[in-house]
């Protein structure tokens, strides 16, 4: 598995370890290096995606959680607030219920999949509603990563995320969790994303400007929460 850092360890303050979105991560890098301007924050790519290799076979979701949790495991950094974006929270949902050591707090920032639109065709005709809002150049940061993957893979992975069920995982999650939504999101609901927040033992919730991909819009507005999250549980 392939992962990125920036940043350097602060007394006092977490390490974010963000899990990349369905397929793409390099959309990410804005808000990686937001979170390292106060903290080291690592990207965690995961098998047969972006940078990282080959699975052995083709994943479902908490087969990718349990890669994160090899990948804590092996780098061992210490006390942490895992992050994910959209698939990337379901991923990260599941890693957190293996209780990894170090894991301090679980961010899910545009959670997926809002029960609204749990099928192929809902969650498709959702996302063309959001893509509208977003900027042009965030698809070309996702071509070459789609193409590397290729269709097959991708299609595969969209088809495990909407069978795995966030809003089951999360009441058993047990640590803090804050849960963030862009204010213009089409494809995650505030009425679902605050629903998790409090489904959650600890749960908090949060508003930031944008759309689904507002780490890619606006990276400064999410660092905010992340970063006191990291100081409360560091």
């Amino acid at each position: 598995m392939r992962s990125r850092s920036v940043g350097r360890p602060r007394d006092g303050v977490a390490e974010v370890v963000l899990v990349q979105g369905i397929g793409v991560a390099d959309y990410l890098v804005p808000g990686l290096r937001a979170l390292g301007t106060w903290t080291r924050a690592h990207l965690v790519e995961l098998p047969g995606f972006s940078g990282s290799g080959e699975p052995p076979h083709e994943l479902d979701v908490v087969e990718f959680g349990d890669a994160v949790v090899s990948w804590l495991a092996a780098a061992g950094p210490g006390r942490v607030v895992l992050a994910g974006h959209s698939g990337g929270t379901q991923v990260a949902a599941r890693a957190t219920l293996r209780r990894p050591p170090g894991v301090r707090a679980l961010v899910l920032a545009s959670p997926t999949v809002d029960p609204r639109f749990r099928t192929l065709g809902g969650v498709l005709r959702a996302w063309y509603r959001n893509h509208r809002l977003e900027p042009s150049d965030l698809d070309e940061a996702h071509r070459p990563e789609r193409q590397r993957a290729g269709m097959r893979r991708v299609v595969h992975a969209v088809r495990v995320h909407l069978t795995d069920r966030l809003e089951d995982v999360v009441p058993q999650v047990p640590v803090p969790v804050l849960v963030l939504h862009g204010e213009d999101d089409l494809l995650c609901t505030e009425e679902w994303a605050r629903s998790l927040a409090g489904l959650a033992r600890d749960g908090r919730f949060g508003s930031v400007p944008g759309a689904h991909s507002f780490v890619w819009t606006a990276p400064a507005a999410w660092s905010a929460p992340v970063r006191r999250l990291a100081e409360e549980v560091g």
